[in-house]
């Protein structure tokens, strides 16, 4: 039955991220032409653009970055892929593929014959042409598109998190004790929702803070060296486990978490006490969780934030689910803590791990 269940939520989250993926594939093949509000240069190119019918005759979107901030954060992101600087950021611009053409005359005499180039990639299938186009594309470094990559890593290191781990397996033990199985079922499902209705609107909040704030180079840097720590003291809990700063819920908390944990008699109860729980996960669930938001600040436009938002805590709740239905078969809680307490160690490691790459391809300016 577990594996039946695992299968399943890799195939959910298989198809999930292929939607997500294909999006992303479709907005990389449109042609954008970023513009400003009363920017004279840009209404140079606007009307260039309209006596030549060129919206009707390539995809064409028109992005307005002054006062539109989605536009300005895709316009940011977009440049940052392709590598170039900020001194060589302005409007009017247009891309085309991996090609950037800055400036109203250079539009005016180079827009037709590279959008004409950019099309004709979707339909050539000779691999030496193929090249031979990307030779003559923007000359920038190699970037690669990992933040969706970074969103679902880093939801696993929260969904093998083996604190979470441990306040489900209480709270279905405790549930059990005083009711049966469907009425465990029920809690531990009304249980994962709190969580992730509390840490979706948590991490939305953050994210809008942030974007709002602004987020710097440097500050993007310091995201990274973040997730870098984060691994290190994972891997000293693989190494050394409870010496020094444990990636876990502090021991001072944890009499009165289990005090709450075991108030717990219904699905209401499980679903409210879920809010208050998930104060109690921060201290050591958080530190993925900000890394992400950092990056999606930093990166993505609002639509696409709340997208990946809601993917990483589908994910980080699924093991919750994938437990309480478990009990609700007939999986004891005991032996969920036995094979809890044994992989302890592991769980650290792979979080480590995935931490660890996470702050490297941030640092190396992947993402």
């Amino acid at each position: 039955m577990i594996k039946r269940l695992v299968k399943l939520s890799l195939l959910f989250i298989f198809i999930f991220v292929i939607a997500v993926q294909v999006a992303q594939a479709q907005e990389n093949s449109k042609i954008y032409l970023f513009y400003g509000q009363g920017c004279p240069h840009c209404s140079i190119v606007e009307e260039y653009f309209e006596t030549q019918d060129l919206y009707a005759k390539y995809p064409v979107e028109k992005k307005e970055i002054y006062s539109n901030r989605d536009n300005a954060l895709l316009f940011s992101s977009l440049l940052t892929k392709l590598g170039v600087p900020e001194n060589k950021r302005g409007v009017p611009l247009v891309i085309i593929g991996d090609q950037v053409i800055l400036g109203d005359k250079s539009i005016i005499d180079n827009f037709v014959t590279e959008a004409d180039k950019f099309l004709l990639t979707d339909v050539i299938d000779d691999a030496d042409q193929q090249e031979e186009l990307d030779r003559d594309s923007f000359d920038a470094p190699i970037t690669l598109d990992l933040t969706l990559t970074a969103v679902i890593g880093a939801s696993i290191v929260d969904a093998v998190n083996p604190c979470a781990f441990a306040v489900l397996i209480i709270l279905m033990s405790t549930i059990l004790a005083a009711g049966n199985g469907k009425k465990a079922l029920k809690s531990g499902l009304a249980f994962a929702s709190s969580i992730f209705i509390s840490y979706f609107l948590m991490g939305l909040g953050l994210y809008k803070a942030l974007e709002l704030g602004g987020l710097s180079n440097a500050f993007f840097k310091v995201v990274g060296w973040m997730a870098i720590v984060l691994g290190l003291l994972n891997l000293k809990d693989w190494l050394w486990y409870g010496k020094g700063v444990l990636m876990e819920v502090p021991m001072s908390w944890r009499p009165n978490l289990k005090k709450l944990m075991h108030s717990v008699t219904n699905p209401v109860g499980a679903f409210g006490i879920g809010f208050i729980i998930s104060l109690f996960l921060l201290p050591c669930t958080s530190g993925p969780y900000i890394v992400i938001l950092g990056m999606l600040a930093n990166a993505v436009s609002q639509t696409k934030a709340v997208i990946y938002l809601i993917i990483y805590n589908l994910i980080f709740v699924l093991p919750m689910i994938l437990i309480s239905v478990a009990v609700y078969k007939g999986f004891d809680p005991a032996k969920a803590e036995e094979i809890r307490q044994k992989r302890l160690k592991t769980l650290h490691l792979v979080a480590g791990i995935i931490m660890l790459i996470m702050g490297v391809v941030i640092i190396g300016g992947w993402i």
